[in-house]
């Protein structure tokens, strides 16, 4: 960690639950939750619950959430944060979802009738399919007609790489938090476009210098992790681009994607990710990935 660094990372682990998974801090996970939120669904009180869910039965995986709370009208929320694109993200999106619905059942006699059930993912990626320029996109269950079928389950996914703007142009609350996740690391102060109460209590929150010793080590075990999943994507993205322009073919593009998991692979078993992390980086399976390491002598 740099001198020069005043203000935590919030997109590393440790600094996204540090300022939106503690009790002390749950009045910034309110209100950056109800920038997201339809009117009609705004939160004035959150419950942390649990983030570890386990299947029905010991074959079933497990799931677990960066935070998982409930509102005072008992709604239930995964907030997610993901650094690096998983190819399957959006499966896991619904999967996650799974474990908030199984949860209400009831034993017994029992109507089925369900609480809402909001599934946020804030993205340090754009997704492959993304053609719309919007930083937030909600999605619900719609039919062929596009009517809402079922309005209590609802995702919502906001892409940071997408949002461009500068400090004077932030005008909406919306704009002042997204501006806020993506350049927090990097401010030295306030900006005066952050002025309001809510963001003098985050930027309190955040400062390093205030950490306690053994949250300052967390903090730079989660920075570094952060770093190096960074650095070996961006690595992987610019051999990628390399490897399709020599190619200039289809053909080219397929073998310069391998080419890019592979070396997103290797780089990353050198600087030692684990290969489950790696297998859900690149979509390639956990023995792929041993085969590699095993050929590389890594």
């Amino acid at each position: 960690m740099t001198l020069s660094e005043k203000y935590i990372n919030p997109l590393t682990d440790f600094g996204f639950k540090k300022l939106f998974g503690t009790e002390p801090n749950k009045d910034l996970l309110i209100d950056f939750l109800n920038q997201l939120l339809p009117k009609n669904k705004k939160v004035k009180d959150l419950t942390y619950t649990k983030n570890e869910h386990l299947g029905s039965s010991p074959l079933d995986r497990k799931a677990i959430f960066d935070l998982y709370c409930e509102s005072e009208k008992g709604e239930k929320f995964i907030v997610e944060m993901q650094k690096a694109k998983q190819n399957y993200f959006k499966d896991r999106s619904i999967y996650y979802s799974t474990f908030p619905i199984q949860e209400q059942a009831k034993r017994g006699e029992w109507n089925y009738k369900l609480t809402d059930i909001f599934t946020i993912g804030i993205l340090d990626f754009v997704f492959d399919d993304a053609k719309a320029k919007n930083v937030i996109s909600t999605v619900k269950l719609k039919d062929q007609s596009c009517k809402v079928f079922y309005d209590k389950l609802t995702f919502i996914y906001v892409e940071l790489p997408k949002f461009k703007k500068k400090e004077d142009q932030l005008v909406s609350k919306f704009d002042k938090w997204i501006f806020v996740l993506k350049h927090l690391a990097n401010l030295q102060t306030r900006p005066q476009a952050l002025q309001e109460k809510i963001f003098k209590r985050l930027f309190e929150s955040s400062e390093i210098a205030k950490f306690s010793p053994q949250e300052k080590q967390a903090y730079e075990e989660s920075l570094k992790y952060y770093r190096d999943i960074k650095n070996v994507v961006d690595t992987s993205k610019e051999e990628g681009r390399l490897e399709g322009k020599k190619e200039g073919r289809l053909e080219g593009k397929k073998e310069g994607r391998l080419e890019e998991k592979e070396s997103l692979i290797r780089s990353g078993l050198k600087e030692g990710l684990s290969i489950a992390l790696l297998s859900k980086l690149t979509g390639l399976s956990e023995k792929e990935i041993e085969k590699i390491r095993d050929e590389e002598n890594i």
